[in-house]
């Protein structure tokens, strides 16, 4: 279950940068952009189908709204798990819009345009397996359990479920390699000593203020004692670039926290989410000169962005120029 020595691409959601996230042409692009693994979020339809979405509700990337008006719970959100595989499929998928209905990242693609839908995770495993099939390719999924607490109050198993759709369609190292993640962790704990899953695990970490998941807490986690807790069941750790890269001094030098050196040393791979060309911290002057404090000054293992193609780009570029 060990996980690779290079430093990796991953497609945060597939070419987000580019198309609407959790799609199948964002992630058929991001393949042929060159990364090395696809990220995409996980959770489950009203008939126990895992569908590729990243909110468990569907008001921010689709027009549910429009099509099934009435369809609401309380909170005034509709749920894609009170809607059946066949009512989801019927959705039209546009780029992400915030609390005011408006694009999320302006310069993205344009709402409307186009035709974009749900995929299901099956859809999505048997796009990729096809794509490394016919390229030649090893690209693998990096699988995110979403809200696993939330479904178990639902009264449903969404880990179970997907593991059930990877062993459906022989899922392997050689046709897909599989990744999987969560916030939660006591799920991440449990996919390792209950449900026996062999696939390498990754604990997401962010702010306890955050609040997703209130089962964990990640201030005890990014802790070399929390750390040390992690490497009985995971192979590496997922953590907001903040936790990483603090801000910089007045010297202009890059400050960067102990995390990817406390995690190195307890033999845990780090992964840092997200880097957008178009969200730079204020204190960065280009996407280039983040993507390099990351990989080089922090030598974190790998990077989920929107924008594959770049960081690919920086990546293979100085690997050539680094050759003898």
């Amino acid at each position: 279950m060990a996980l690779g020595q290079q430093k990796w691409v991953i497609a945060h959601r597939g070419a987000s940068g580019y198309l609407p996230e959790n799609t199948l042409p964002a992630f058929a692009m991001a393949h042929g952009l060159g990364c090395d693994w696809l990220e995409l979020d996980v959770i489950l339809s009203q008939d126990d189908q895992p569908i590729v979405l990243h909110d468990p509700y569907l008001d921010r990337l689709t027009d549910v709204n429009q099509r099934f008006p009435g369809r609401q719970r309380q909170d005034n959100l509709s749920y894609a798990l009170d809607f059946s595989l066949e009512e989801l499929r019927q959705l039209r998928v546009s780029e992400r819009r915030d609390q005011q209905g408006n694009p999320a990242f302006p310069r993205r693609f344009p709402q409307g345009h186009s035709r974009f839908e749900i995929p299901t995770l099956a859809e999505v495993v048997q796009l990729i397996q096809g794509l490394n099939h016919s390229t030649g390719k090893k690209v693998g999924l990096l699988i995110e359990i979403k809200s696993p607490g939330w479904h178990h109050q639902q009264g449903r198993d969404l880990s179970q479920k997907v593991l059930e759709v990877l062993k459906d369609l022989s899922v392997n190292d050689n046709n897909c390699p599989i990744i999987l993640e969560s916030f939660d962790a006591p799920e991440v704990k449990r996919l390792r000593n209950e449900l026996k899953t062999e696939f390498p695990l990754l604990q997401l970490l962010e702010k306890n203020s955050w609040q997703e998941s209130k089962e964990t807490d990640y201030e005890f986690l990014l802790t070399k004692e929390g750390l040390q807790t992690l490497t009985e069941h995971v192979q590496g750790i997922a953590v907001w670039a903040g936790h990483v890269l603090e801000g910089r001094y007045l010297s202009g030098t890059p400050q960067l926290s102990s995390l990817v050196k406390d995690a190195h040393e307890l033999d845990l791979k780090v992964y840092t989410y997200t880097l957008r060309a178009d969200g730079l911290p204020t204190y960065i002057q280009s996407f280039e000169e983040m993507l390099h404090i990351f990989y080089y000054e922090a030598d974190v293992d790998g990077i989920f962005t929107d924008f594959p193609d770049r960081a690919n780009t920086y990546l293979r570029t100085l690997e050539y120029l680094q050759l003898p």
